[in-house]
């Protein structure tokens, strides 16, 4: 099988041939594993397996941050009537998307995604699959180049920055080291956006579990997929200079619970959780 895939093309899209590098294992590729999807290779069920030997409770986690994701979009297209969303560090995708959920409420809601991983790139068109009345769009670019991602004329013509916008960023920060100041990425983009948008983030860390989760830090460098374990001081520096919604930062499943969700232990959650509005 050769590692050149073409990737599927969505309206007035026009990618070019990808490589998945199917053995080297890849984020999104063990993300995917763990939460029970097939869009994934041998190198990356090694890898997931060699995570949850370190830590048991990692697919508990990660399924428990896809939750919040759900949650936090129905929450704000609900309540905030927010009509914009700009998903960076998408993923493979994974019904529900944010755009189905988003959608569902609000058939005129516009979302952007964006990801720079081959594989993602492949799935576009499940992510261009909007309503008649919305729009969506795929921009393969960097989370940590920003500028090329608020300039980004596909962007522009799904976004209107003049509006609120949800800027979502589920499960991304941890795969940017300090060096890189994911604080200062995040804001550059808060910056772009107009007053009454919000930010909505994750950031994984050992606080629940420092040994248990530092060893599926340690499996996942040693695969050449850098990680970064933070603390909750950490955490809520994302959020510096934005109004946190109640309950503020917190574990994923504390954060305005549903009420039939399933119980979760603390020390099976590796993941916290805040939503801020920029005002």
């Amino acid at each position: 099988m050769t590692n050149e895939i073409r990737a599927e093309r969505g309206p007035h899209e026009d990618y070019p041939s990808v490589d998945l590098r199917m053995d080297v294992p890849h984020s999104a590729r063990v993300y995917d594993y763990l939460i029970g999807g097939k869009t994934n290779f041998e190198a990356d069920r090694v890898a997931a397996h060699a995570s949850v030997q370190a830590w048991p409770s990692l697919p508990i986690s990660m399924r428990t941050t896809r939750d919040f994701m759900q949650r936090s979009v129905r929450r704000l297209a609900e309540q905030y009537g927010v009509r914009q969303f700009l998903d960076i560090g998408t993923g493979i995708p994974t019904s529900p998307n944010l755009h189905e959920i988003a959608q569902a409420i609000a058939p005129g809601a516009r979302i952007g995604y964006v990801d720079n991983d081959p594989i993602v790139l492949t799935h576009a068109r499940a992510l261009m699959d909007s309503t008649p009345e919305g729009r969506t769009c795929y921009v393969d670019a960097d989370f940590r180049d920003p500028d090329s991602i608020i300039g980004d004329p596909r962007l522009r013509e799904v976004l209107d920055f003049s509006q609120p916008v949800a800027l979502s960023l589920i499960a991304i920060v941890h795969f940017v080291l300090d060096e890189d100041d994911p604080q200062g990425i995040v804001r550059r983009f808060m910056d772009a956006l107009a007053p009454g948008s919000f930010l909505v983030l994750t950031v994984f860390t050992g606080d629940t579990d420092p040994v248990g989760v530092g060893g599926v830090g340690r499996e996942y460098n040693a695969r050449g997929i850098p990680l970064q374990i933070r603390d909750k001081a950490e955490a809520e520096a994302f959020f510096e200079g934005y109004e946190l919604l109640d309950p503020g930062v917190t574990l994923v499943h504390h954060w305005q619970p549903d009420a039939d969700a399933a119980p979760v232990r603390d020390q099976d959650i590796a993941m916290y959780a805040g939503v801020a509005i920029k005002r």
